[in-house]
């Protein structure tokens, strides 16, 4: 179970959301609608959120485009992580990770299987880091944002968390960095 230390002060990340979709539009956005909230709603930033469409090159450039930003730590992207042809995220952002999380498609498999059962072997969720900057993509559907965030991206975002979180560590990211 989560453990948050309430002696110390909350950190709100600054989080930029994509979705990535041929077909969906910001009035019909509910995943990624669905995360801003999730995310602002437990005290963090919506740096930034985009809708792109299923593309390596499309989703390369924001997320490069995010990457260099200053004002951005985190990159939460949903959509595109399944079996048809359209769904290119993964090959789109894994080449760009210096560090994949492998830990975080473990963890989101094992919650969504208590939800979907063997379905779960369809996502290819991932995340991982790239230039100092978290990644994270997720499925598409409402249900799957809803586990990862509340199963482990919220507390892995939330610098009160214990044993450990991503927060505490972000500044040593760049360690061996030239």
């Amino acid at each position: 179970m989560p453990k948050i230390d309430e002696t110390i002060p909350f950190k709100p990340v600054r989080i930029a959301v994509m979705t990535v979709s041929d077909t969906r539009t910001e009035k019909d956005d509910k995943s990624g609608d669905l995360i801003a909230s999730m995310l602002t709603g437990d005290g963090h930033t919506l740096s930034d959120k985009a809708i792109v469409r299923d593309d390596i090159d499309a989703i390369r450039q924001q997320i490069r485009q995010w990457i260099n930003s200053d004002n951005i730590d985190v990159i939460i992207t949903t959509g595109g992580t399944g079996f048809t042809g359209r769904d290119v995220t993964p090959e789109a952002v894994k080449p760009l990770f210096e560090k994949e999380i492998e830990g975080f498609s473990s963890l989101f498999h094992m919650l969504s299987y208590e939800k979907v059962g063997t379905s779960t072997i369809q996502s290819r969720a991932c995340g991982g880091l790239a230039d100092n900057t978290l990644i994270f993509a997720i499925p598409g559907s409402p249900g799957a944002c809803k586990d990862a965030w509340n199963g482990i991206l919220k507390y892995q975002l939330d610098i009160r968390h214990r044993p450990c979180n991503f927060i505490e560590i972000m500044p040593r990211f760049m360690e061996h960095k030239i």
